[in-house]
């Protein structure tokens, strides 16, 4: 059988000096496992434009839609702030999304025991954290109309954006939420503003059909959205996995990673539907965006572009063992005291970004070695 295939689009600031450090994982479980993958290379955002004037060329938008999956690292930076809206580096991260037609975005909230220190929050409240927020990515008011900027006719301005979503959006977004529960704690929260939105009052009954329907054996509750905001740092813990619309999940989601210490942490990854064959499209990348401030100095924490890759071989590839090497490997690391500077704490030491993939790659070598 043909090797699974993986298109790479390392994008811009730091993007790919932490790529750098997932494609020597890559190497690895190639050289140790004998996984391999047929990887491609291309270019996204910024670097796309400067290439092609486009921050996403139609053939690299066919090579992502005969992927297998996308690992992407991040895009944008000030070098392209002037250019026009249509062509800006972000641009291209959206088309994938619409193309692609991911709908779900998955945003693990997951704290390392050795990082729950360095949290804003309480030890004991981010110990352990383990909550997955599922975001529906391609509806609500995002993408909603009408939208725009009219002026009245007593010269006001008035600014219009649309809620809007439809059964089959809500229930598809859901699914994804159920089965991943399912896998998970067993329990689902489904977020919204049913107490005054008609749109939060149609996604609590969706969801609410759907879990009678198929998913009878998941712990479904309801929450508003202002009172799960608070919730998540009061007791984070009380969640397992929280599905919410696109505007609310936006939010959730970042209030949410900072529970565990730092973006430089957090991987994500954005799911398509399923095809005949449980194969779905999708993208993998990490939360924290470019940062051009600190791209090129070899300080950048490459976790969360690993951890991506660790999402990639669980959900797209089937390789949960794998995914589970690389994640306990990342928490050992933690563990020893290694850190990069975003995630430094009184004693430990502070290491560079690719020093970091050394550390990954010796203890995944450890672990084989024991078996």
């Amino acid at each position: 059988m043909a090797n699974p295939k993986l298109l790479i689009l390392a994008g811009d600031g730091l993007g790919p000096e932490v790529m750098r450090e997932a494609r020597r994982i890559l190497d690895w479980l190639h050289k140790r496992r004998g996984v391999s993958f047929d990887v491609e290379e291309d270019l996204v955002g910024g670097a796309a434009y400067d290439a092609h004037g486009v921050p996403l060329a139609d053939s690299t938008m066919a090579k992502a839609q005969a992927a297998d999956a996308v690992l992407l690292g991040a895009v944008g930076g000030p070098k392209w702030d002037s250019l026009p809206f249509a062509v800006k580096p972000e641009r291209g991260l959206l088309r994938l999304r619409k193309e692609l037609q991911l709908f779900a975005n998955l945003r693990p909230a997951l704290c390392f025991d050795a990082l729950a220190e360095a949290s804003t929050l309480k030890y004991e409240v981010v110990a352990g954290l383990d909550v997955m927020i599922v975001r529906e990515l391609t509806g609500g008011i995002y993408f909603g109309e009408p939208r725009g900027i009219e002026t009245l006719p007593d010269g006001q301005r008035r600014g219009i954006n649309t809620q809007v979503y439809t059964t089959e959006e809500i229930r598809r977004v859901g699914r994804v939420a159920f089965e991943l529960a399912r896998k998970r704690g067993g329990k689902l929260c489904s977020v919204e503003k049913a107490n005054v939105m008609e749109s939060g009052v149609l996604w609590r009954e969706e969801i609410t059909k759907l879990g009678a329907e198929e998913f009878p054996d998941i712990a479904l509750s309801h929450m508003y959205a202002d009172n799960c905001a608070m919730q998540l740092v009061r007791n984070p813990k009380q969640f397992d996995v929280i599905v919410t619309d696109n505007l609310f999940g936006d939010i959730l989601s970042d209030a949410a990673a900072m529970l565990t210490g730092s973006l430089g942490m957090l991987p994500s990854a954005s799911l398509g539907a399923a095809d005949a064959q449980g194969r779905r499209k999708a993208m993998y990348e990490p939360v924290h965006g470019s940062a051009p401030d600190i791209a090129g100095k070899g300080i950048a924490n490459p976790i969360a572009t690993i951890l991506s890759l660790a999402m990639a071989l669980r959900y797209s590839f089937d390789l949960s063992r794998e995914a589970d090497r690389i994640e306990k490997a990342v928490s050992a690391v933690l563990d020893g005291g290694l850190r990069t500077a975003d995630i430094m704490q009184p004693g430990k030491a502070r290491i560079s970004t690719s020093t970091m993939g050394d550390a990954i790659v010796r203890e995944m070598e450890q672990s084989l070695a024991a078996g």
